[in-house]
Formats: structure tokens, C-alpha cells, sequence
């Protein structure tokens, strides 16, 4: 599978871009991807209106907005690109507006790039690579912190012997909600629990149809209301980076103290 920094390289990453709304923020994540042979021009129009029709969850993180849509004959290879606002703007997300970095995604499957969004989560997660990454000054600089702390894929330790499975929703199942199973991964990880929980990353129309196979459903507010009652508890994560945040819903679930 491609790394991170192959996904991310120079060539597509800007700073301090001016950007007058949410959708030219979008859009200049999208000529960037353009420009480097990843898709064509109409993947950038459905990336903006994944956002009209699903609302602001692509905004995951305080500050950060992951911008993806479905696979479709607009993607002519998997790739990303980074672009760093020179001033934030608001997406209209609840609380993690305003927006000051967008990295964008266009994917040819949902399994080519599993291993660089859990290297992407895990960067962004950390405070000290999130600050490198926000005070770097060149293109140049943003590659060589991705490439110097990338590690990895996290390897499933269930060894066949989970009994539960929680869901983490977002609209096309590819993108923000890999993001959050990462996240969620982590903190299992540390409470020893990863050989009895499985996570699975899917989107809201699958989700609706394996909602009774899982113990509960992790997800934006945006999609949690676009699912509405699926028979198990749906929970709301603001920040699908913030592992502190997914302990605390966990330990909600399980009524762990």
C-alpha cells in the first residue's frame, strides 16, 4: 500500500492559501489534485457537494476538514493533497469550526489507502507532529514531517476472538470514518480490549443494514441524525482524532469508570 508521504507529495501541498468560504477552501484542495494527475476537475464538484448533501461532518477534528467523496471515474489514481488557509473559515460545523487546514482524498477503492489514513490520524493526533505540521514553512517541510513520523498500520490482535463489533460511520465509508476506527483502535489498544472488540469503518447506507451486528455506532453529529434510530446506541464524536474523547464514550457504552 502507498505511504503517507507518497500519497502527500510535495507537489500537492500549498500554504497559506486564501480562501473566501468552505467551497473555495474545497476547491483549492481539489486543483491540487488536478494538478498532480489524481482526478479530474468534476471530483472536485463532488467532494464540495458531499458536503451540501451530508452537511459539515468532514470537519473531524478543532481546525481540520478531511474532504473526500466516493470513488467514481473522476479519480484517476489515489491520491491527497494539503492546503493550509491563510485564515480559517467556517464550514458550519458545530464545534469544530474554523477550518484553517484541509487535506483532501480521492480514492480509486476503499482499501488502497487504509494504512496512510491510519498514519494520517496518528500524525494529527499527536501534539508535537501537529504543531510541525502547522509551523512548517515550505511544501518541503510539511513532506518531510510526514515521511519522518509516519509508522505502521496498527495489526489486528483479535486472533479470531472478538465477540463485539462497533461501527464508525461517515457518509461514503471511506475517509473521516477511518479516521475515528483508528482513533477507536488506539484506546482499545491501551484498555487491552482489542481481542474482544472489533471496529469497522462503513457508510450510512451499510451502517443502517449491520447496525444489529454491533454493540453501538460512533459517528459525527451530522450523520448520526441522517441515521436516525438504528436499534443501537449512536454516539457523537466531535473530535475523530481525540482519543481522550473516544475513552470517554467508550467508557459510556460499557459503563466502565
Amino acid at each position: 500500500m502507498p505511504t503517507l508521504s507518497e500519497l502527500i507529495p510535495a507537489e500537492a501541498v500549498r500554504l497559506d492559501v486564501a480562501a473566501a468560504d468552505w467551497r473555495e477552501a474545497v476547491r483549492a484542495a481539489g486543483d491540487l489534485m488536478v494538478a498532480t494527475g489524481t482526478c479530474t476537475g468534476e471530483y472536485t464538484t463532488e467532494m464540495i457537494e458531499n458536503v451540501e448533501e451530508n452537511g459539515p461532518y468532514i470537519v473531524i477534528a478543532p481546525g481540520f476538514a478531511f474532504a473526500h467523496a466516493r470513488p467514481s471515474p473522476a479519480v484517476l489514481r489515489t491520491g491527497m493533497s494539503w492546503v493550509r488557509l491563510a485564515e480559517p473559515v467556517e464550514f458550519g460545523h458545530e464545534s469544530n469550526d474554523p477550518v484553517s487546514l484541509v487535506v483532501a482524498l480521492a480514492a480509486r477503492d476503499s482499501g488502497a489507502h487504509t494504512e496512510a489514513m491510519a498514519a494520517l490520524a496518528r500524525l494529527l493526533g499527536d501534539p508535537e507532529t501537529e504543531r510541525a505540521l502547522r509551523e512548517a514553512r515550505t511544501p518541503e517541510a510539511v513532506q518531510a514531517v510526514l515521511a519522518g513520523r509516519e509508522t505502521p498500520e496498527r495489526q489486528s490482535a483479535d486472533g479470531g476472538t472478538s465477540v463485539h463489533k462497533i461501527l464508525t460511520v461517515c457518509g461514503n465509508g471511506l475517509g473521516t470514518s477511518l479516521f475515528l476506527k483508528n482513533t477507536l483502535e488506539q484506546v482499545l489498544d491501551r484498555w487491552g480490549w482489542s481481542k474482544h472488540v472489533t471496529v469497522e469503518a462503513t457508510d450510512t447506507i451499510s451502517a443502517k443494514g449491520k447496525a444489529g451486528e454491533a454493540v453501538a455506532i460512533l459517528t459525527s453529529g451530522e450523520i448520526a441524525r441522517t441515521l436516525g434510530d438504528v436499534g443501537v446506541p449512536v454516539k457523537v464524536v466531535e473530535n475523530f482524532t481525540s482519543t481522550g474523547e473516544v475513552d470517554r464514550i467508550l467508557r459510556d457504552t460499557y459503563d466502565v469508570q
